[in-house]
């Protein structure tokens, strides 16, 4: 076994909270819906009806969409990029033409200043005929330099960045690093102050379209001294600055066009006028960059929900098994209604979050996860509930079905490229956990210093006393409303009832917010620590919003006369199906196996069962588990690749 890495830092968990604490953007100046149901409140008022864009937008974005969907059609082949595993520089240089590339920039900047709602509606079509080009300029701009200078740069740093992003240059975001991924506190590039530069040393891993940037966003860590304030920061830089070298690209079992690589930074010089924010607030920009930046995730999601579902239905309405068409048999119609239904629901919640983000009335960082949290998991499930529809053509490839005869239907590709959502940006088990942060906010803002081992007993008895206050209105209120009347959400009621779904919303988000109130007087400090409750609150509280959204949306396309009984049904048959998932969720927040696995995962660790892994032969090769990451000048040849060279 390899030693580990000499230069890995290490810190104390309580360390790594407080890091990870003093990120998070503490105060709620706007209402919230997602917070509100998590806390037991029902505020159909804040998403109902639904908003709507200005007709301004519409008109540019649609104008948008066709010019963009024709250049996916004619100029975009989706296999060749799946067989050569790289974008043509062909087709990055007609995005560049146009304007993809500045989507989300503003027009006094070069950009076409679309709004978040068509910014994912472009994100759904293009990733609909390559995901790889969508995780293109959707890590161009949803995380890369565009996002954190419109929120926190400079208008020097804005003049001097976002005309070259909305039209030429390429950027990518780097945090993540060989031993740091979701846990920020731990790391190790360094950004030393030097007179009016910082040197930057260090090493980056997975950066998308980082083999192929112009422009780079990098968070490193300023050591504290005198005049520098120090802590995470984040940088401009750019991609060809010496010093840089791109050491490899790396290969997936998906998205095999995205260029993604190792970067290594040696002694890499960086004006200090490309600092984006003050010294230490790096990793606050980066999260706020990613309340927004998360919707590019569930837009492509959606997008493959469509796809799914359209070669679903063609396949099972022409495939004959037993004398009638597959998709009447009741095994496989089940799993189209599951798509399709669930196909409604995602388009529901990401138009719903990408409209109150357009707005701006509304706080939408727990919106944002959660579409995140439940578009990457449930594209996931329905891609793979495609490919059993498919059978044994679902599991073979694009290529090798066209050489025989039959329709290149590329399915097996899509299960392997949504795989990846459920990793990116936050993996669902860290999404689990920033979400439940974010819902038990409420809680801790009155009573974190009872369960804080680091406080004094009169700190405890303070927060004791407001405890007292906050939980003697709080909880009454969780007792009773809207959802126990029958009449409650009437409007709801045409043709098809949703109603019953809005009444059934009300009743489980006071129920939830009371499991919430028990996990926490029943686990006090230890709450953190129960991983499996807090997700199971979470996905709880996803199902709520998307059944939400799906029912907003239903009577939205209703009043519009767009397709509203459909919508309706559609909605029904989500909502019923969601159903059946929160109650069981419910049944194992308090009847699992938690306690049981944390003892087998204990014998695991300590060797208890290493006898159960005899009688196979491992193929890994040996190696270190993580690649050596330490400072210094690189000893490989630089895989750089420029679009255009």
């Amino acid at each position: 076994m390899s030693a580990p890495t000499e230069n890995r830092s290490t810190v104390t968990e309580r360390e790594a909270r407080q890091v990870a604490e003093a990120a998070r953007e503490r105060d709620w100046h706007k209402p919230s819906f997602a917070k509100e149901l998590f806390l037991g409140r029902f505020r159909l008022d804040l998403v109902h009806p639904h908003p709507m864009p200005a007709e301004e937008s519409v008109r540019r974005g649609e104008e948008f969409l066709a010019k963009l969907r024709a250049f996916c059609e004619a100029e975009i082949d989706s296999a060749r990029i799946e067989r050569e595993a790289r974008i043509p520089d062909e087709v990055v240089a007609g995005l560049k033409e146009l304007g993809a590339l500045g989507m989300k920039i503003d027009p006094k900047y070069g950009g076409l200043g679309l709004s978040q709602l068509y910014y994912n509606k472009a994100l759904a079509l293009v990733g609909s005929v390559s995901p790889a080009v969508g995780a293109l300029l959707s890590a161009h701009q949803s995380i890369g330099v565009p996002q954190p200078l419109k929120m926190f740069g400079t208008e020097e740093q804005k003049d001097a960045f976002l005309p070259r992003c909305a039209r030429t240059d390429i950027s990518a975001f780097l945090l993540t690093e060989p031993d740091v991924g979701s846990d920020p506190a731990r790391l190790a590039t360094t950004a030393v102050p030097d007179g009016d530069e910082y040197v930057l040393d260090g090493v980056k891993l997975w950066t998308t379209n980082g083999v192929v940037a112009d422009l780079l966003v990098v968070m490193a860590r300023v050591p504290k001294s005198e005049g520098h304030k120090g802590g995470i920061t984040a940088f401009v830089v750019e991609a060809d600055s010496e010093g840089i070298t791109v050491e490899h690209r790396n290969a997936f079992m998906g998205l095999r066009g995205i260029e993604n690589g190792v970067t290594r930074f040696h002694r890499v010089r960086v004006p200090a006028g490309h600092r984006i924010g003050p010294e230490g607030a790096g990793l606050k920009i980066a999260l706020t960059t990613l309340n927004t930046g998360r919707l590019s995730l569930p837009a492509m999601c959606a997008g493959a929900g469509k796809w799914c579902l359209k070669i679903a239905r063609e396949w099972s309405a022409e495939r004959e098994q037993w004398g009638k068409p597959l998709a009447l048999h009741e095994a496989v119609g089940a799993k189209i209604s599951f798509i399709a239904a669930t196909t409604f629901a995602l388009e529901a919640v990401l138009d719903l979050s990408s409209q109150m983000a357009d707005e701006d009335r509304n706080d939408i960082r727990i919106e944002a996860a959660l579409a995140k949290l439940y578009g990457s998991e449930m594209a996931w499930r329905m891609a793979d509930e495609l490919v059993q529809i498919r059978g044994g053509r679902g599991y073979e490839t694009a290529e090798s079905l066209k050489a025989r005869g039959e329709r290149a239907v590329p399915a097996e590709q899509m299960l392997r490229d949504l795989r990846i959502n459920r990793i990116f940006e936050g993996s669902t088990e860290i999404m689990h956990l920033l979400i439940a942060r974010e819902a038990v906010d409420a809680h801790l803002s009155v009573a974190g210093d009872l369960i804080d081992p680091a406080k004094s007993l009169p700190e405890k008895a303070k927060a004791g006393a407001q405890a007292g206050v906050f939980y003697a209105k709080w909880l009454p209120k969780l007792v009773a409303g809207p959802g126990q009347l029958p009449t409650s959400y009437g409007e709801f009621r045409h043709g098809v009832d949703l109603s019953i779904h809005l009444r059934y919303i009300e009743r489980t988000s006071r129920r939830l917010a009371r499991a919430t109130f028990y996990g926490m007087s029943r686990w006090q400090g230890r709450m953190e620590t129960k991983q499996g409750f807090l997700g199971r609150i979470v996905d709880i509280g996803a199902e709520l919003f998307a059944m939400s959204a799906a029912c907003v949306r239903a009577e939205r396309l209703r009043t519009r006369d767009e397709h509203g009984r459909e919508a309706y049904q559609l909605a029904d048959a989500f909502c019923r199906q969601a159903r059946i998932r929160v109650e069981e969720l419910f049944g194992r927040l308090w009847t699992n196996t938690d306690d049981l696995d944390r003892k087998v995962v204990k014998g695991v660790l300590g060797g208890a069962y290493t006898w159960l892994e005899e009688g196979i032969v491992d193929p890994s090769e040996d190696g270190p588990w993580i690649a050596d990451a330490t400072p210094g000048p690189s000893t490989q040849s630089n895989a750089r690749r420029p679009y255009g060279s």
